[in-house]
């Protein structure tokens, strides 16, 4: 088996006891029992959300979700307002221009957060706009977007709001309906701390009501099928879901209810402020503008004098941590940390401990032990 400490932005480390629940015995989907298990989890994930809307499970990974958000309100033609400034901002005009739309390309700089005063330009120049998209946190750069700013802005226009928050939901403020989101969709593998391949979305009544006057292209994706199933008695999904991770969804959600979302979230903002203390007290730079760091994952620059496979390949081959690397343009110069799910003290001093003596074995200009002091500073004060 392999201990390799997983410090990247997902999947991340998964407790025993929601390990342990994925071996219970498989029971039938369309049965009572299975209804009841499933009324569970979707109740738990729309407190999550923070909204009285009924949320949807599907058997699919953050992406899934996120098709599924544009899909069901998209035809042929119709304008998307895309927050571009990451990978997952592109996937959502990707996925945009897979449903036939026509994506209206709001690009933001790498480390930088949208300006709502942006989106408000475009909102009042273009009357034609159906749904504007925005990454909650983007793991590719380690930037929150101001998400309840942007909400204040788009419930002014006649146009969807559709957030991501794939790896934000569950380690940061997100009120589905207190930000005027319509459509909010997320995954199991990041602040949920559950395995992989199984996403969340919710829908308020303004984004069914263009769900239901929408021509879509949809079958495993067709929310009006999950709709259908989920009212049924009892309730159902449309499909074959993944019975044993339904059973390791609701008990990582029973376990995000019993620490408290309050908690939980602080919990991650600490984590995010002793990983940027350790980082800069190491004399490393960050990539991201400070003040919209992530609480979820933190991508700092390579120094000079190391290669991101040298960087991370002795991080994992010799110290047993594994990171993150750059993408897309960043690729090879800069690396992320993650620290969502189940974070605590622990793994970030580990990392960091490894972080400086492999820098010190490159030869850098590490004083070791600086950034661990940084990170215990952080932990006694917080």
């Amino acid at each position: 088996m392999d201990e390799t400490l997983l410090m990247i932005p997902g999947p991340t480390r998964v407790a025993p006891r929601v390990l342990k629940a994925m071996s219970e015995n498989i029971v039938n989907h369309r049965s009572a029992v299975f209804g009841e298990i499933l009324t569970e989890t979707t109740e738990m994930m729309s407190e999550v959300f923070q909204t009285d809307n009924q949320s949807y499970i599907l058997t699919g990974s953050g992406t899934a979700a996120m098709e599924a958000a544009l899909g069901n309100i998209i035809e042929k033609d119709d304008k998307v307002l895309t927050i571009v400034g990451g990978k997952f901002g592109e996937r959502f005009m990707q996925i945009t221009e897979t449903h036939r739309g026509q994506p209206v390309k709001l690009e933001v700089e790498w480390g930088h957060a949208v300006d709502p005063k942006d989106v408000e330009y475009i909102l009042e120049e273009d009357d034609d706009i159906k749904a504007v998209t925005i990454v909650h946190n983007e793991t590719s750069t380690g930037v929150t977007n101001p998400i309840d700013k942007v909400g204040k802005i788009v419930k002014d226009y006649d146009a969807l709001y559709v957030v991501d928050t794939v790896s934000s939901l569950g380690g940061d403020d997100v009120f589905v309906d207190g930000y005027n989101i319509d459509i909010c969709v997320t995954g199991s593998q990041k602040c949920l701390a559950a395995p992989p391949g199984m996403s969340a979305i919710t829908l308020n009544d303004d984004a069914w009501k263009v769900v239901d006057n929408t021509e879509t292209y949809n079958y495993y994706l067709d929310m009006k099928r999950y709709r259908k199933s989920g009212s049924a008695k009892p309730p159902e999904t449309p499909y074959t879901p993944s019975v044993s991770l339904m059973y390791a969804m609701r008990e990582a959600l029973i376990a995000v209810m019993e620490e408290g979302l309050e908690s939980r979230i602080e919990r991650h903002q600490l984590a995010a402020l002793a990983t940027r203390n350790g980082i800069k007290a190491m004399g490393l730079e960050l990539f991201a503008q400070l003040e919209v760091s992530s609480n979820t994952v933190t991508a700092i620059k390579i120094p000079e004098g190391v290669t991101d496979k040298e960087l991370r390949g002795t991080m994992r081959n010799k110290y047993q941590i594994e990171l993150a690397g750059g993408q897309d343009h960043l690729k090879g110069n800069v690396f992320r940390i993650g620290h969502m799910g189940n974070i605590t003290h622990r793994e970030i001093i580990s990392t960091i401990s490894a972080l400086e003596m492999t820098l010190k074995e490159f030869n850098l200009d590490v004083c070791l032990g600086t950034g661990v002091a940084a990170v215990e500073e952080a932990y006694l004060i917080g």
